[in-house]
Parts: structure tokens; C-alpha cells; sequence
């Protein structure tokens, strides 16, 4: 069952490996993404700069069709018109994820299964207070359908959903489970023996995104903790630290990994 709607009416769906085939990587981000829309008014102002509309086509969507997505969201007469939101929006931790984390160790997305602890979009403070001053006062003026996006939960993974992951993981078989920032260790790879924090296996060059032992199933695979793609492309609020670490390990330790 969707997930929620998101505003102009689409369902908010669980964002899912479609590719089943067994995969060298399984990478576990946080939440999935969403599609982005620019809403402008008839005359054409902005009303919203960045409206989630659509659940991401894939995990660690890289932006592609955006605009093919947007365009076939319908709008009520009279309530403007929705165009795709740019390359800041729509696709930022996929691309990240491809240019700064996969091609650095030699991987492809063919050999990557793609996971998040929550698999559908979730709705953080700052789009809340946006949609109500922007979105809530104009839906009985301008006709506009009703919303159910889920905030952001505060247990991101419960038994049964660390269960799936790691049923996921089994049926993927992979040799390395990457983790993206700090939260997949909290939520799901510290219930299984690993650290529970990205600073705890290091804050140098020399220590930063390196192989961990980790054990699942009865199976032991390397788990290769590494900073969230936002951090690393430096998207928004960041750490310039982590950030720059990362760069150390993408251009001369990530190569090396697999050789």
C-alpha cells in the first residue's frame, strides 16, 4: 500500500531494488528522495520553490525524467502550474553517489543493490512550515487535493524492518555493505556488531573509509562505512571535514580497495 499522498495528489510510494540479481555492493542510505516541482501561480510566481511531488523512480535517483514526472501530475484549474525543480533538487545524492562513491572503487550501478532504512519519502520540519504557509491556505481557494506525507519517523528501523534489510542483503549476497552517514550504523548495523557512529572507525586519512568486518546471517561480509553523498558534494549545510576526508579517500584509497 502507498505510503501516504503527497500535495497535487500522488501516492507516496516504497522506493524498492527493482534489479534482484545478486550485486558486488549493497549501499543503506537513511530515507528515499522525492521528485521536485517549482509551483507557480497563472501569472508565473513562484508560489513554492521546492514541492516534493512524486516518489523517486528509483533509490538513489539521479534526476533523469523529471520533467516527464512533473508534467503529467495534474493541477486544478485556476492553481498555477508545476515545472520540474533544477539539478539541486532532483537527483543530487544519486549523482553523488555514482561520481563520488561507486566509480572510485570501480563499481557500476549493475553491481549495486540500493537500500534505504525508510524505503519511501519522508517529510523533515522545513517542508512542513513551507506547506503550511505556502500549500494548506490555498487548498479550499484553489481546489486542491488533500495531503498525507509522513514526517520523518524517530525509529527509522524496528526489528521487523532491520529483518527486511537484512533479508535484502542475504538475497543480494553482495561483498561489501556500504553505509552512508551515521544513521545506517545507528538503526541497523550496530544491532548486528558494528559501531554505531561513522567517527567511531576514524576521523584521519589514514583511518577513513576503510574494510570492517560484519557479520549477518551466519555470513561475514566487509562493511565500508563512508559520509552521506550530501556531505560529500558539499550539498547545503555540511561538514567540510568529512567532506575533505572523503575526498582524500575517493582519489587515492578507494581504488585500492578491491585490487
Amino acid at each position: 500500500m502507498p505510503a501516504g499522498v503527497f500535495p497535487f495528489g500522488q501516492p507516496i510510494e516504497a522506493v524498492v531494488q527493482r534489479d534482484r540479481r545478486p550485486k558486488r555492493a549493497f549501499v543503506l542510505g537513511a530515507y528515499a528522495g522525492a521528485v521536485h516541482a517549482h509551483w507557480l501561480d497563472e501569472q508565473g510566481t513562484t508560489i513554492m520553490g521546492a514541492l516534493a511531488v512524486a516518489s523517486e523512480p528509483e533509490s538513489f535517483w539521479c534526476g533523469e525524467g523529471a520533467a516527464e514526472i512533473v508534467a503529467r501530475i495534474p493541477v486544478p484549474p485556476g492553481a498555477g502550474s508545476l515545472v520540474a525543480a533544477g539539478d539541486d533538487l532532483n537527483g543530487p545524492s544519486g549523482r553523488a553517489l555514482d561520481e563520488l562513491f561507486l566509480t572510485p572503487l570501480g563499481f557500476t550501478r549493475q553491481d549495486t543493490w540500493m537500500c534505504d532504512l525508510v524505503p519511501h519519502s519522508c517529510k523533515i520540519t522545513r517542508q512542513a512550515k513551507a506547506l503550511a504557509r505556502a500549500y494548506d491556505r490555498r487548498m479550499a481557494s484553489m481546489g486542491l487535493p488533500t495531503y498525507d506525507w509522513p514526517p520523518v519517523p524517530e525509529v527509522l528501523a524496528d526489528d521487523a524492518r532491520r529483518d527486511e534489510i537484512a533479508a535484502e542483503m542475504l538475497e543480494a549476497s553482495p561483498d561489501v555493505l556500504i553505509t552512508l552517514g551515521d544513521l545506517p550504523l545507528r538503526w541497523f548495523a550496530s544491532r548486528f556488531g558494528a559501531s554505531g557512529t561513522l567517527e567511531a572507525y576514524g576521523e584521519t586519512p589514514n583511518e577513513y573509509g576503510q574494510f570492517h568486518e560484519f557479520t549477518i546471517g551466519g555470513r561475514t561480509i566487509i562493511l565500508l562505512p563512508l559520509a552521506h553523498p550530501r556531505q560529500v558534494a558539499r550539498a547545503g549545510a555540511h561538514s567540510a571535514e568529512w567532506a575533505a576526508l572523503h575526498e582524500h579517500w575517493a582519489q587515492w584509497v578507494a581504488g585500492e580497495l578491491f585490487l
